[in-house]
């Protein structure tokens, strides 16, 4: 059983990490349930429970979405959220535990509050207890969102946190460098496991120049018979991303044979817009954004792809962005704007990595990639391609995880009935 109020399906968008592991275990035989939040922002379709717990089966998947109030932007509706969706795990614990037996409850943290209703269905159910943490809140909170570590909603929040690193059997990261702050709150040594997000090899595979829109084709064929360079960028336009640095390179650019083109949409488009209007850079396109199966496909136009975080110290701890291997798996060199625990663009050898906030290195960096020879980009791009095959593979992820974290063969005799997800003793 997986606890996790914003998870998704590919009929409901983001976010999509849990169904892909479901997913994969299922296809291993086993049986999985994902219970989430009837309403999250991160989807683009949200389920129609309305009743208080509403039952779905997506390819092979139990579903129950457990109705929460709906909301906007980052204020009280949100919290009330997430305290309710809390609150009904720990209320529908004795249903959950009794009616599906998990052998295994993994819950994941955008936010820790989920963990004491996860604690009362393992015990319950006399299951194996594993708390994934996504994000480090409340550190975030504080360091990101610049909050008072004696402020009520942290110190409630903190207190969560320390209870989840005492009660779990194991605890799951997305980041690598974590396991050091968990101790200082009370994770014993011998329980972090790092699993990173990854990539659907079939997804991949199975795309094709059909699934490009027609605006985003005509647009970068356009750049392409002009003989531009393209560096590309696809994702949220927002703060965190930085991409007034990419427009101050375009800007330094203008008389170099490169485009850029930006695909997506975020609360800083409309100003990033502006500025290349109010700076009249004509080689610079903004697309909108486009369907996850899309991706690949848009991807291969480009020659280099860009990627920039903020200056942050809460990135020491690592990163593990979905985009990031998307950029990898097209096979691309990538110019990574970062300061942080880890850089995977660094560690394949796939791309150029510079300091964040930095348009001059920004600059030098594309300089760098434009006098390499096709091949010499064509090698690099290949290896951060082959670096995610072996790395970030989400099958491959997904078998490990039932081996390393539940102690169990990967398969299950699928002639057999489907089997839970067992915890080895």
């Amino acid at each position: 059983m997986l606890i996790f109020p914003y998870a998704g399906s590919h009929r409901h968008g983001m976010a999509l990490r849990p169904y892909y592991l479901a997913r994969e275990w299922v296809k291993l035989g086993h049986e999985v349930t994902i219970v989430a939040s009837g309403f999250s922002h991160l989807r683009l379709v949200n389920p129609d429970n309305k009743d208080g717990l509403t039952e779905e089966m997506i390819d092979g998947i139990r579903y129950l979405w457990i109705k929460t109030p709906r909301y906007t932007g980052n204020g009280s509706r949100r919290v009330l959220n997430m305290l309710g969706f809390a609150w009904l795990i720990h209320r529908y614990a004795p249903i959950l535990s009794e009616r599906y037996r998990p052998d295994l409850v993994m819950v994941s943290s955008p936010h820790p509050f989920s963990i004491f209703g996860a604690k009362r269905v393992a015990r319950s159910a006399r299951a194996k207890l594993v708390f994934e943490v996504r994000d480090l809140w409340p550190q975030s909170l504080i360091e990101y969102g610049n909050r008072s570590a004696w402020h009520p909603f942290i110190i409630l929040t903190q207190f969560a946190e320390n209870y989840a690193y005492s009660v779990s059997d194991q605890i799951v990261s997305l980041l690598p460098k974590a396991e050091e702050h968990m101790r200082l709150h009370g994770l014993a040594q011998g329980k972090f496991y790092y699993l990173p997000n990854g990539i659907v090899v079939e997804e991949w595979e199975e795309s094709g120049p059909e699934r490009l829109p027609d605006l985003h084709r005509e647009t970068l064929q356009r750049w392409k018979e002009e003989g531009r360079f393209i560096i590309g960028y696809a994702g949220s336009h927002g703060l965190a991303n930085r991409l007034e640095d990419l427009i101050e390179a375009a800007d330094e650019l203008r008389d170099q044979p490169v485009a850029f083109v930006l695909v997506g949409q975020g609360p800083m488009k409309a100003a990033l817009e502006q500025l290349v209007e109010e700076k009249g850079l004509r080689h610079v396109s903004f697309l909108p954004p486009i369907p996850k199966t899309a991706i690949p496909a848009c991807l291969r136009w480009m020659d280099a792809l860009f990627m920039g975080w903020k200056m942050l110290p809460l990135l020491r701890f690592g990163v593990s962005a979905n985009k990031l291997f998307d950029y990898m798996m097209a096979g691309k060199p990538v110019i990574h704007a970062i300061d942080a625990g880890n850089d995977p663009i660094e560690e394949a050898g796939c791309g150029i990595s510079i300091r964040p906030e930095d348009s001059r290195q920004l600059v030098d960096a594309i300089r760098r990639l434009l006098k390499m020879t096709e091949k010499e980009r064509q090698e690099m791009g290949q290896r951060g391609r082959s670096y995610v095959m072996e790395m970030h593979n989400l099958e491959h992820l997904a078998s490990r995880f039932l081996t390393d974290v539940c102690g169990q063969p990967q398969h299950v005799n699928k002639a057999q009935p489907a089997q839970p997800l067992h915890w080895g003793e």
